[in-house]
């Protein structure tokens, strides 16, 4: 059976800054930006990318608007694709940062693959990336209320039939995308590497755009050179044209 890529709204996060999102770009811009979960089927068992961010935390520790309808909760999007989470075996946070894997724990049977220079550096943060990965004096991370049950990988590593992770680093040192194999195309989920379709697309100065929160340029432009040789189709974390194609297949 053909892999198939369902994309989820599970919550959309509002008022954003797009220099954020685009580096050097957007000064005056405001954005409001769905929160992405990808889920896999069509192999022997589902695999989720991303598991999004919890509107409590959002308000409270973020400081930002964050809303989720029911319909949206992680656990009944991916019912709403024919996925009980209860068969997912494997769920892959693209990094660490609160929107993007706090609601691992939805998924009890999964394992959860992160790379290893990620799990480190998300434990010992430079300061200014403290409140992304809610690495805060007296608080646990959600990511790490689920540690026992972490893959951690090293590098370019297939999950499964269709399914590898490819490291790209910039964003944070252990980013990572998925690049997965369909019927009719190549797709690589490339979390925050690629926000936007504008940050792949670039404009008439830079071929492609980094996104304003970054740990590295210099690795940032070798994850950009890597997704170039790849020969697929980018598919970004939080552009709502994505939501609106639902599927990648």
């Amino acid at each position: 059976m053909a892999l198939t890529i369902h994309a989820l709204s599970v919550g959309r996060v509002f008022d954003l800054g797009k220099p954020s999102f685009l580096y050097l770009r957007g000064w005056a811009e405001r954005i409001d930006v769905p929160n992405i979960m990808f889920v896999i089927t069509g192999g022997e068992s589902p695999i989720v990318v991303d598991t999004g961010g919890d509107p409590d935390r959002s308000r409270d520790v973020h400081r930002l608007r964050m809303e989720r309808d029911p319909q949206e909760h992680p656990a009944e999007a991916a019912r709403s694709v024919g996925v009980d989470p209860r068969d997912v075996r494997w769920v892959v946070n693209t990094h660490l940062h609160w929107d993007h894997s706090s609601n691992n724990h939805l998924f009890p049977n999964a394992q959860v693959v992160v790379q290893r220079v990620e799990l480190e550096f998300a434990r010992r943060p430079v300061t200014w990336h403290q409140r992304n990965f809610e690495a805060l004096p007296g608080m646990t991370p959600s990511w790490e209320d689920e540690a026992t049950r972490f893959r951690v990988v090293d590098g370019e590593t297939e999950l499964a039939p269709g399914v590898t992770l490819v490291p790209l680093p910039g964003h944070t040192p252990g980013s990572q995308g998925v690049l997965v194999e369909t019927a009719g195309a190549t797709y690589l989920l490339a979390g925050d590497c690629v926000y936007l379709y504008e940050n792949w697309e670039g404009d008439e100065t830079w071929r492609h755009i980094p996104a304003g929160i970054y740990t590295d340029l210099e690795e940032y432009q070798r994850s950009f050179d890597r997704i170039d040789a790849l020969d697929c189709e980018v598919v970004p974390s939080h552009d709502w044209r994505v939501i609106d194609r639902g599927v990648f297949e």
